[in-house]
């Protein structure tokens, strides 16, 4: 299942930009299972497949596949990054007192887990959370983003924190892929926007 969702997600996104579609991202998440197979020959296989440039693919692991596999996704990960891949940790900072893994793995991103984003405007010390990893993140030259913004309230506190960019209800819900393709067409992006295909279980 997690190969045939990051196939289809490379196949998709070159499609779009067949079809004269602004470029972005697809985001893919990444199961244990799978960083403990064949990862590289996978991701290598999707990507020739579809005929999509690895720099539109990121790739998304939580901080427990990252810890628990540490022997068996530095290599591979390091090799990712070299191919090109954008690599960032989903749900950040739930529950893993060690982050000694931010600097062996060579990372880009870091996503707020949305449990510290939920009660961002009324509870002082998920604020205080927030601008910590924040400033951890920038401090290690990484992009962060805030998951599960659903408010203008949550917006103003991320801004005012400097959080980079945001994903959540505030901003749009999922959607399938043709209603996904008529806000691309409507709306040329500034910046590289990501999309999140849905996680394989494992």
């Amino acid at each position: 299942m997690g190969e045939w969702i990051l196939e289809n997600a490379c196949v998709q996104n070159r499609a779009w930009q067949d079809a004269g579609l602004p470029r972005i991202r697809v985001s893919v998440n990444l199961s244990s299972r799978q960083l403990k197979r064949s990862l590289i020959d996978t991701v290598s296989r999707a990507l020739q497949v579809s005929g999509l440039e690895p720099r539109y693919l990121s790739l998304e692991l939580t901080e427990s596949v990252l810890v628990n596999h540490h022997k068996e996704g530095t290599d591979a990960l390091h090799a990712l990054r070299a191919m090109g891949l954008h690599l960032a940790v989903d749900d950040f900072g739930t529950g893993y007192s060690s982050f000694s893994y931010l600097k062996h793995f060579q990372l880009d991103t870091l996503k707020i887990d949305r449990s510290f984003i939920r009660e961002i405007a009324v509870q002082p010390d998920d604020a205080a959370i927030t601008t910590a990893i924040i400033a951890m993140g920038h401090a290690l030259g990484l992009r962060v983003i805030a998951e599960g913004v659903e408010t203008e309230a949550h917006l103003t506190l991320l801004q005012k924190q400097g959080c980079d960019e945001i994903q959540g209800y505030l901003v749009g819900r999922p959607v399938p892929a043709d209603r996904f393709v008529e806000h691309l067409a409507r709306k040329r992006p500034a910046a590289t926007p990501t999309i999140r295909r849905q996680r394989s279980s494992g």
